[in-house]
């Protein structure tokens, strides 16, 4: 399993220390310091599609009117921090952290 986020992320902290106590066996990828390859952000982009953008973020409040305009893969591959987090691949994608992805990874 692996979590992409950035280490200073409260949401991928939590992510991370609940799969940690289930017994889960979890990579933890910074996308800060290692970002993610093209192949990587189509593949996000392709299971969420615009969602895998945070646009409540100060991040993309503070993008340009075209990059606001264009693709999330481009927004993604500009500024990797916009993506919304954690992105947890597991058996399949999973975006964010609430309850039921809790529930489902945990088990």
């Amino acid at each position: 399993m692996i979590l992409y986020g950035i280490p200073t992320c409260d949401t991928c902290k939590k992510a991370l220390k609940a799969l940690q106590a289930a017994g889960k066996q979890v990579t933890f990828r910074d996308i800060r310091a290692e970002p993610l390859s093209d192949a990587e952000i189509a593949a996000i982009v392709a299971e969420f599609g615009s969602k895998a953008v945070n646009t409540q973020s100060t991040t993309y409040r503070s993008f340009s009117d075209f990059l606001k305009a264009s693709e999330p893969e481009a927004q993604i591959k500009a500024q990797p921090t916009v993506m919304k987090r954690p992105v947890i691949k597991a058996d399949r994608w999973h975006l964010g952290w609430d309850a039921t992805t809790e529930a489902e990874l945990t088990a």
